[in-house]
């Protein structure tokens, strides 16, 4: 038992590098290149007053739950295989804290009971009596949980358009993360959802940043200092928002613009899903309101939100047609809810969406195509038909008048939607995904470094489903 309450035991042991001051065994200590105490991953440099040296690497750490867990790299004892957890849990009056720490590790034959001794007195009781003794000398200075130096910056690595133009300008370069100000968080990323509107911003379509800049729109993660209420450092957490820069290793944004992340949604199916499931959701739900019995027409229905609209519309009631490339792509837009795919290269499909919707067309069109499918998509509209346009890989679209048909015309934007009612539409996505009626397809998992393979693919076509990048 420690007599000080479980935070503020868990805001010094949480800091790796922290043993220096209060283990009386532990001489100078550093963390290797400059990574902040802790980030998982990190290694601590240090030797032991009695001469030995230590690496050792931090694997976990929990801010939920108050564990850390690290193991030897190096090690001047012979000691292999070491790997060591701490946890702390509250005790009930909340004033004492109960801590418990194990390791595992190889010694030579013969010395066991040397080591057993070594590491259980010489480590763990020198440093249950050691910390007892800094929180006594200390207890009314302590720096409160997480405090934060908000100038401090952390080096960062990222993929860059270092100018407007091909896959060919994405570079990787060092960007730093500044230190999260009054009401923002600072993330290490895990995963980085690619977008075509990510293409957009790349060629200069769309004149979202000032090259050189990073790009990309979403990414999920975990915090690593938090300056907002509601986030503390170990929260898992995504996004999908402006200005574009997820395509970094660690980013500092407004907390507003984050969302919790459910246990039961990976890192990885956040970052493929936020813009796109959130995109689906508004086109579905807020954009046109899907009715049973609707014939929604899809366009790129194997791609990243194509999937969703055919799965979430289908479970809605519509009957949906997709326009796919391949009959590879065929199978897969089948497989999840598009009852009529249709394969085409050449943007012809508004005589067969007639043929299969009795001569009517399509209610609501999706088109994320633009100009090349601009008159395929007004002759299969269906009369008092809805199109949507919420994409222009072909090229953005002419005005046009649609009075031939009394259509509507819509260009959505997501960013309007979640700028009011992200945790609302964020909340809608996650619940399609706990009751099975989205099943994120990542087929495609590129390192943060070969950025620029993911965008060639995407662009010829190549891909299916969700991309995401790794840092």
């Amino acid at each position: 038992m420690i007599d000080a309450p479980v935070d503020r035991v868990w805001a010094i042991l949480r800091d790796f590098n922290s043993h220096s001051a209060w283990h009386p065994a532990v001489g100078p200590s550093s963390i290797e290149n400059g990574e902040p105490s802790d980030q998982v991953g990190c290694v601590r440099n240090f030797t032991l007053k009695d001469g030995n040296h230590i690496r050792e690497q931090l694997l976990a750490l929990s801010d939920r739950d108050y564990v850390s867990t690290y193991c030897i790299l190096d090690a001047s004892l012979p000691m292999r295989n070491y790997v060591a957890t701490v946890q702390l849990k509250r005790v009930t009056d909340g004033d004492r804290t109960f801590w418990h720490w194990e390791s595992t590790f190889d010694v030579p034959r013969g010395r066991e009971r040397e080591f057993e001794l070594l590491v259980g007195d010489g480590v763990y009781e020198a440093g249950f009596t050691g910390l007892a003794a800094y929180l006594r000398r200390n207890g009314g200075t302590l720096p409160q949980p997480h405090a934060l130096d908000a100038q401090r910056v952390l080096d960062s690595h990222g993929v860059v358009a270092t100018s407007f133009g091909g896959p060919e300008v994405l570079q990787l370069r060092r960007v730093d993360a500044p230190g999260p100000k009054s009401g923002e968080v600072r993330l290490r990323q895990t995963a980085i959802g690619v977008n075509y509107i990510d293409v957009y911003v790349r060629e200069g379509r769309y004149r979202m940043i000032d090259p050189p800049a990073p790009i990309g729109m979403e990414a999920a993660g975990v915090v690593l200092e938090s300056n907002a209420a509601g986030f503390r450092p170990g929260d898992r957490v995504a996004y999908a928002c402006t200005p574009p820069g997820a395509y970094v290793t660690m980013r500092t944004l407004p907390a507003a613009q984050l969302v919790p992340l459910p246990d039961y949604v990976s890192d990885e199916t956040a970052a493929a899903l936020m813009l796109k499931g959130m995109t689906a959701e508004c086109l579905l739900h807020r954009t046109h309101r899907i009715k049973p019995g609707d014939v929604v027409l899809v366009h790129a229905a194997a791609g990243g939100v194509g999937l969703l609209l055919c799965r979430w519309a289908s479970a809605l009631g519509a009957r949906v047609v997709g326009t796919v490339s391949t009959d590879a792509k065929a199978e897969l837009a089948r497989a999840n809810g598009c009852e009529h795919p249709i394969v085409t290269r050449s943007y012809a499909f508004a005589e067969r969406t007639k043929q299969l919707s009795g001569g009517r067309g399509a209610d609501v069109i999706y088109d994320g195509l633009g100009q090349a499918a601009a008159q395929e998509n007004l002759a299969a509209l269906a009369m008092r038909g809805h199109w949507v346009s919420y994409g222009h890989a072909t090229g953005a679209l002419e005005p046009m008048t649609l009075s031939e048909k009394s259509g509507t015309f819509s260009q959505p934007v997501i960013f309007h939607y979640t700028a009011e009612y992200l945790h609302e539409i964020a909340g809608h996505v996650f619940s399609a995904l706990r009751d099975g009626i989205l099943e994120p397809d990542v087929r495609h998992r590129y390192p943060l470094a070969a950025a620029a393979d993911a965008h060639r693919d995407l662009e010829a076509r190549r891909t299916t489903g969700q991309i995401v990048l790794l840092p």
